[in-house]
């Protein structure tokens, strides 16, 4: 089992996340994080790091965040590994909690 980052981090993409993990699992694109799921050991450190809450165990995922589990995957396999905290997108927080963006993940 791994963890899985969802729809609320796009946009967001808040880093607190990455500083936590033990095995530096994180990966970043432009506006979104992911995490490998043959590289997390799904020790739990990062979910409640999350001010967005938008990491969750892949079978405990909200309705609708399924297609999360293959995005994490695939955009893990190219974007660069992220193992040091940054500082969010100035509108992080006008981001946070807002619906349907999926459209809006840049790959």
């Amino acid at each position: 089992m791994t963890f899985v980052v969802t729809e609320n981090c796009i946009k967001c993409k808040y880093t607190d996340c990455v500083e936590v993990c033990p095995v530096d699992c994180f990966y970043e694109g432009p506006n979104f994080l992911v995490i490998h799921p043959d590289e997390c050991i799904d020790c739990a450190l990062c979910e409640p790091e999350c001010p967005a809450e938008a990491i969750f165990s892949e079978d405990e995922l909200p309705d609708g965040q399924q297609q999360f589990i293959e995005l994490n995957a695939e955009l893990s396999e190219v974007w660069p590994n992220i193992t040091e905290q940054k500082d969010p997108p100035e509108d992080a927080k006008e981001w946070d909690g807002k619906s349907n963006k999926i459209e809006l993940l840049e790959r």
